[in-house]
C-alpha cells in the first residue's frame, strides 16, 4: 500500500488524509509457519503531517488460519489491529528516532505494507484450539514412533537405553 507524499502534503491542510484498501499479505504463509492462510486485509486509516513527521493511523481487519494446538486442524482466528505509525520526512536520521521508532521516508512515496505485516505478525496468538467437536473426535492420538498420552492413562516405561541398567540393579538385589 503505497501512497505519494505529495498527495498527503495536498489533504492534511484542512483535514487528515484519509485512506482505505485491500492489501495483498499473502506473503506472511511463507514467513511464518503458523499462519497456514491470509486473505487480502483491509486496511482504514489517516495520515497527517506534524513538522517534518508524517503520523498515520490506521485499522487492519482480516482472518488468517492458523493450526489447531491439540489437533493441527485449520482454525480460522479473526483480528482486528489499531496500529499507529511515525514517518520522518528529515534528511537527518540519528540513533533517537530509530529508538522512537520513526521510519525515515526515502523518495516520494509513503509505503505502509511492511508496517501492516509486521503489526499482523505480531497478533497472531501464542496457540489456538478448535472448538469443533467432530475435529477433537477424529484427531490422531499416535504416530510413528510417538503417542498422546493423558495423565490418567499414563503408563509406566523404562526408555530401551535404561533397560540393561535396570537388569543390572536387579542381579545386585538377588546377590542381597
Amino acid at each position: 500500500m503505497q501512497i505519494a507524499i505529495g498527495k498527503i502534503k495536498r489533504s492534511t491542510y484542512n483535514e487528515p488524509f484519509q485512506f482505505e484498501e485491500y492489501v495483498d499479505v499473502s506473503e506472511l504463509e511463507k514467513l511464518n509457519n503458523d499462519i497456514r492462510k491470509i486473505e487480502p486485509v483491509y486496511v482504514k486509516g489517516n495520515c497527517y503531517i506534524q513538522g517534518n513527521e508524517i503520523i498515520s493511523s490506521f485499522t487492519i481487519k482480516g482472518e488468517m488460519i492458523l493450526p489447531c494446538a491439540r489437533t493441527l486442524v485449520d482454525v480460522p482466528f479473526p483480528f482486528n489491529i489499531h496500529a499507529e505509525e511515525v514517518f520522518t520526512l528529515s534528511a537527518y536520521y540519528g540513533e533517537e528516532e530509530k529508538v522512537n521508532e520513526i521510519h525515515p521516508i526515502t523518495g516520494e512515496t509513503l509505503d505502509l505494507t511492511p508496517y501492516i505485516k509486521e503489526n499482523i505478525l505480531l497478533e497472531v496468538p501464542f496457540r489456538v484450539f478448535s472448538d469443533d467437536k467432530e475435529a477433537q473426535e477424529n484427531a490422531t492420538f499416535n504416530g510413528d514412533g510417538w503417542e498422546f498420552v493423558t495423565s490418567d492413562e499414563k503408563k509406566e516405561t523404562i526408555d530401551p537405553r535404561f533397560k540393561k541398567l535396570k537388569r543390572l540393579f536387579n542381579d545386585n538385589d538377588k546377590e542381597k
